[in-house]
């Protein structure tokens, strides 16, 4: 394929590197590294599609593409950018950008994007942005969170059902309300319903209201959750703990665009965006028939998942800093993160993920003496904890016994994985129960996983909760 390519960008190593992979395509590419030389560039000549980077020496190259579409209107832009945040990414989104890619990039994906942009001419030029907030704390420069920036920017300007998946504490809620607060929707409520905090029996009145006398304890009309997002987005947290009734009805709902009130005898209409998110697995449950495989598919639409903190280590630095300017605004002690301090939090598994760091950096600022934390603070404020949780073992501990069990374990192919959850499961479980005292919602939350969840592999494995209960 042919074509005429304007590269803007000011890193000689990176341009050299573009050109050398577009040359190979068979493309032209014309090479200039501020924002006056690009100008004079497209007020000589026409080109198929510009890349431009976004900071330059003598200005922003994002800002000022309006005054580039002005010199080449039906150009496709591709914006490059080492700023990767959510914000940049709304801001190529909102622009007159083709594509946007964070650096470092994937030059093959980078290409195909050129070979796109040639092929079509289309003119991106979208409606005026009308004053997002794009403050989100979504925060992250790691590949992983480009991902989950692009993915979001792809769903502000449709009505596209999104399932957002990933373990907890990783801003699954987060991303819900950013897609609604920079979407089109963001005139509308946003309401957010917890499907694993609703009783099951009442998890129907909840979606969908009730009139008065529908049951007993119904002594008013209420107006479900359906109704009050009417207009807005409808957010459905922890999916995969729906009663199948629930599910059913909410498919219908899908289908449809109506609710019907429980003990109601006509249909309303509503308007409502869904995003809806779980910590699970929704697979198997769909495998073993706890989750209706017709209701995943109208959910995801739209699949965004996000990663875990320990798969983006790279991103602690930039949020604990973050978490400890909100610590100061909250009226805590201000504090700074020295780079040993910053490389003891990166060394933690962190299972709770960003939730997890926040409460660690919140208690860090209150427990710090000093105004710089360091290594040693961190060990002092937070290996105390791990010291009361474990009983004095901690990740260490079971680091240790993992290790040996593999070192004596010679597993068949395939098997490494299950043998290994059943030769730890067991232990793991008992080992929480122990240390919440035989409390179920107490060990179940210590895991990070659901209660139903623990109640049920407590059967299974033939653990006696009692037995971890203590005497008063």
């Amino acid at each position: 394929m042919s074509g005429s390519i304007l590269l803007v960008e000011d890193d000689t190593a990176i341009a050299t590197v573009i050109i050398a992979a577009l040359d190979d395509e068979g493309f032209s590419v014309d090479h200039c590294e501020s924002l006056a030389q690009r100008d004079a560039r497209l007020d000589a000549r026409s080109y198929d599609v510009m890349l431009t980077d976004i900071m330059l020496g003598d200005g922003d190259g994002l800002s000022s593409l309006t005054q580039a579409r002005d010199l080449a209107p039906d150009m496709p832009v591709i914006v490059l950018s080492a700023q990767n945040t959510l914000d940049t990414a709304i801001r190529a989104s909102e622009s007159v950008a083709f594509e946007y890619f964070p650096k470092p990039f994937d030059l093959d994906e980078l290409v195909r994007a050129v070979r796109q942009a040639v092929g079509t001419r289309e003119n991106t030029t979208p409606e005026e942005p009308q004053g997002f907030d794009t403050s989100m704390p979504l925060i992250g420069r790691s590949a992983a969170m480009q991902g989950v920036y692009r993915m979001i920017t792809r769903v502000l300007h449709n009505d596209l059902t999104v399932l957002v998946t990933g373990e907890s504490g990783t801003g699954k809620e987060l991303v819900a309300e950013a897609i609604h607060q920079l979407g089109d929707r963001r005139t509308g409520p946003f309401v957010a319903v917890n499907s694993a905090a609703i009783p099951s029996d009442l998890i129907e009145s909840e979606l969908f209201g009730h009139e008065q006398g529908a049951f007993t304890g119904a002594v008013a009309q209420a107006i479900g959750k359906f109704e009050q997002a009417n207009g807005g987005t409808l957010f459905l947290d922890e999916i995969g703990d729906m009663p199948p009734e629930a599910q059913t009805r909410l498919l219908r709902t899908l289908q449809s665009g109506n609710i019907r009130r429980v003990g109601g005898r006509r249909d309303i209409s509503v308007d409502v965006r869904i995003i809806a998110a779980t910590n699970r697995d929704l697979a198997p449950m769909i495998a073993a028939g706890r989750f209706r495989e017709d209701l995943f598919y109208r959910l995801n639409v739209v699949p965004i998942e996000l990663p875990p903190l320990r798969e983006r280590r790279e991103d602690i630095g930039s949020l604990a800093r973050h978490f400890l300017v909100e610590a100061a605004e909250d009226g805590l002690p201000r504090h700074t993160l020295a780079e040993d301090g910053l490389e003891a939090l990166e060394r933690r598994n962190w299972r709770g993920n960003v939730r997890e760091l926040r409460n660690v950096v919140f208690r860090l600022a209150l427990m710090a003496r000093e105004e710089t934390i360091d290594a040693a603070c961190v060990r002092d404020v937070v290996g105390e904890e791990e010291r009361r949780m474990s009983g004095g073992g901690g990740d260490d501990a079971f680091q240790d016994a993992l290790e040996q069990w593999l070192s004596i374990h010679d597993p068949v192919a395939g098997t490494l994985y299950p043998e290994a959850i059943a030769a730890f499961e067991k232990p793991l479980l008992e080992h929480a129960l122990a240390q919440t005292a035989g409390n179920q919602l107490r060990a179940a939350k210590l895991l990070g996983i659901n209660r139903n969840t623990l109640r049920k592999r407590i059967g299974e494995l033939g653990i006696e909760p009692h037995r971890f209960a203590r005497a008063d």
